[in-house]
């Protein structure tokens, strides 16, 4: 049950709702002017990131920036904060693949409770599109579900790839380090995901660093192509094709293997933290493109795609 709301404002008021496992859960419902013409549930990327996929180190603003744009469209939504970050409950570190779709079907249900009657989306970015798939897939009454840089392939395909983009677009000083150091960037992770694989626990440490194996685990067995063909809601599935997490190609998987009507967009400039950049892609880049908001024509094509599938 809904717990009593915490903060309230104009069009954005916070709420508190319970994960399967009791735990406290802790989002914000964003409503336009009026009256909505549909709810949308957005659910945030990998990380340790909150309500609005800002990190500590790294403020991408996308889900804040999709209820902004949602709201203008008179589509109300719900966001949250992860498990263990900002006002959630629970620890993140020990949390699962499988606790995070867990606490998605949760906020599914509290949006429903919010906004009876009107027709739901979902959406979802990086692993968030994962998350909104495999709860897609137990649903039988979306009205549709948008995928943002979500990957095609199973977790572990998707890693390797994503190490060898890395690979070749460090910066030219780390690329230099690299050679002089005699460092194989994809041999160093694919050791790393091995001892994941090997573990058992939640949380174990790799070079004093306390990582969320079980999830690694949970990501690396993933595949959302299972998940689509179970998905008969329309589907949009935007990747940019700078993106260096996820293979743009993936948008050809996921229209094959979606039981529904699929919709894909392959912007050329944009990148997995969903701005544009015009130069060659680089991770060194994000902390300058995240000056800028969220790509606007991405926004207002999510918008219009909501209020269409919501007719």
């Amino acid at each position: 049950m809904t717990a009593p709301h915490v903060r309230t404002t104009d069009l954005e008021s916070e709420r508190r709702f319970e994960a399967s496992d009791g735990t406290s859960l802790v989002g914000a419902l964003a409503r336009p002017e009026g009256e909505a013409v549909a709810a949308a549930l957005l659910v945030p990327g990998s990380g340790h990131v909150d309500r609005d996929s800002d990190h500590k180190r790294m403020r991408l603003g996308v889900t804040r920036d999709l209820a902004a744009a949602l709201a203008g469209a008179g589509v109300a939504s719900l966001r949250y904060d992860k498990r263990g970050v900002g006002a959630s409950g629970g620890d993140y570190l020990s949390a699962g693949l499988s606790d995070n779709v867990a606490d998605a079907a949760a906020a599914l249900a509290a949006l429903r409770r919010e906004v009876p009657g009107r027709p739901v989306v979902v959406i979802g970015h990086s692993e968030g599109g994962i998350i909104a798939a495999r709860v897609a897939a137990e649903e039988s009454d979306l009205a549709g579900v948008v995928l943002l840089a979500t990957p095609g392939v199973p977790g572990e395909e998707m890693l390797a790839w994503q190490a060898r983009q890395v690979a070749g677009a460090l910066p030219p000083f780390a690329r230099f380090m690299v050679r002089l150091l005699r460092v194989d960037v994809v041999a160093q992770q694919r050791r790393t995901l091995d001892k994941l694989r090997a573990s058992t626990g939640d949380v174990i440490r790799i070079q004093g660093q306390r990582i969320n194996a079980k999830w690694h685990r949970e990501l690396m067995a993933s595949d959302p192509s299972r998940d689509l063909t179970r998905v008969t809601a329309p589907v949009l599935a935007i990747t940019g094709g700078k993106d260096l997490q996820v293979d743009p190609d993936d948008l050809e998987r996921i229209a094959a293997a979606a039981g529904g009507p699929v919709e894909t967009w392959r912007p050329a400039d944009l990148t997995h933290v969903l701005r544009d950049d015009p130069d060659a892609p680089s991770l060194g880049s994000y902390r300058r493109l995240l000056r800028q908001p969220t790509d606007a024509a991405l926004l207002d094509r999510v918008a219009t795609w909501v209020v269409a599938a919501a007719r």
